[in-house]
Order: C-alpha cells, then structure tokens, then sequence
C-alpha cells in the first residue's frame, strides 16, 4: 500500500462528508474506546473464537456454557457507555452531513449518543430470542431469570469482558449453573438475538441495507476491518455504483486502494471528533 500524509487524509476526509449524503457503516473498531474489545487486532488477525449457533443448538452443555460466562459479563457490557467515536457520528448526522447508519455492532451504542436512522445488521445483545418458537425477550428479563435460577453463581470474575459481551470464567464453575427456559413453549433453545457466526443476516435487511447504499453519495467505513462478507459486501456494492468510500479505522483492511477514495488508518475518537468539530462547528 502507498504510505499517505495523515494531514491529506484528514482533509480529503473532511471534504468528502462536507458534500453530505454520507452513509456510515460501522463496526467493532468504534466502540473500543467504551470498553468493548473487537475480534481483531490492528494486523487483522483474530484473537477471539466466538461460540457458533451451531454449537449453541448442538446440545445443553454448550449452552451452559455460552450462558455462564454471558451472565458474568452482561453487567459490565449494559454499563458501557457511548464515547467521543460515537458521540461525532451522532453530531454529524444531526448535522445533515451524515444520513443512516448501518452498524455490524450489537452494543446499541450509536442510539445511546443520539444516533437516528441505525440499521443493526447484526442484531442488538439486548435482546434474547428462542430459537424453537421465535419468542423474544428483554435481556434485562432473562438476566432476572437467570439471577433468580442461580442465586448463588459469582458473576464477580474479573477476567477481560469479550466482544460477544462475555468473560472466560473456569470451567469448573459452569458445570452447575442452571438455563432458564422459554415462557411460552418451556424450550430452553434461548440465544441472544444477534446474527451469531454460522449465521447469515436476513435477506430482507441485506437488501434494506443495498438500498441505502445506492441512495448515498458516499459511503463512510468506520472501525471495520471488512474481514467478513458482511460488511464488505455493501463496499463492493458501492464501488460498483461508483460510489466513492473512505475508510477510518487503526490497523489492517480488508478494503483495497482500488476501492477507498480515502484512508485514515488513526484513532476513530480523536479523528472523528476533530472532523465532527471542523465540520459543525
């Protein structure tokens, strides 16, 4: 790759979003700053195996599993809160500069800072949903059943909080932690309703998210590495369609010079809050 001047970036950056009609697509990279660490690394590599729908089906050892160490994080996920990265993208589309925002987060942390118009391509940790009936819940009422069914689990372990909202905790203490069950069939088939891996995104929203990228002037990438089809399939759409892209994010892209108009490789807070200020004021 061609080094650049951070300077030039940072202006062509500015003068792109200046022209409005700016569709964000977001990813893991924006909500570090809260506390909630990504799946890669800056070199692109992953660090993190997360579990499969797959396997969450295949039996109820692994959803004890999945359940433990998720019922020990969830306090610490529910708690984060939205920073300067989020804050910016929620000033520059109250601005007009920016319009939707299709996030592959599932923190809901675009909405918290004010955010409109969000399209969560992979569903929100918020919400829990049975996967033998279709029942969705609140988290924050499973987490009650879950309180209540294992009144003495120490959910205090003070391991790193994971991307998928959870924390590694010993197996010796999952063994006996108890699954609630779905209210309405008594299955206890509960994940949280998010596109796991293994999973894809409903067509409907895919093509939803299609029609927002035709609608755009330009597309704007944020904290995403574009390792996975699910993102960059909308970056391929957009080059396609001869719109152009800018990338910020720290570290490796899946996205080719070929296809970015402009990179920022830098701190997503820092950037977008200068951009946010020089653009609004």
């Amino acid at each position: 790759m061609v080094a650049r001047d951070l300077t030039t970036d940072l202006t062509a950056l500015a003068e792109l979003v200046a022209g409005g009609g700016v569709l964000a697509l977001t990813g893991a990279g924006l909500s570090t700053d809260s506390g909630i660490p990504d799946y890669r690394g800056a070199d692109g590599k992953r660090r993190f195996q997360p579990m499969t729908a797959q396997e969450l089906l295949a039996s109820p050892a692994a959803r004890r599993r999945y359940w433990a160490r998720s019922y020990v994080g969830w306090p610490r996920f529910a708690a984060a809160e939205p920073n300067d990265g989020h804050r910016a993208v929620a000033a520059l589309q109250h601005a007009g500069l920016v319009g939707p925002v299709i996030t592959q987060n599932v923190d809901g942390l675009h909405q918290a800072a004010g955010a409109r118009n969000v399209v969560e391509l992979h569903g929100s940790l918020t919400h829990v949903v049975c996967m033998h009936c279709g029942e969705r819940y609140e988290r924050s009422t499973v987490d009650a059943w879950l309180q209540l069914a294992n009144p003495d689990f120490d959910r205090s372990a003070d391991g790193p909080l994971r991307p998928d909202g959870d924390v590694a905790i010993a197996e010796s203490l999952i063994g006996g932690f108890r699954l609630v069950h779905c209210v309405v069939c008594g299955s206890d088939l509960l994940k949280p309703d998010v596109v796991m891996f293994g999973e894809s995104v409903p067509k409907p929203l895919v093509e939803h998210c299609f029609a927002q990228v035709h609608a755009a002037r330009a597309v704007l990438v944020l904290g995403s590495s574009l390792a996975v089809m699910s993102g960059y399939r909308f970056i391929r759409r957009a080059v396609r369609e001869h719109i152009p892209v800018a990338v910020v994010t720290h570290g490796w892209t899946r996205a080719t010079d070929e296809e970015v108009s402009v990179r920022v490789d830098a701190p997503l807070g820092e950037t977008l809050t200068a951009l946010a200020a020089a653009l609004t004021g």
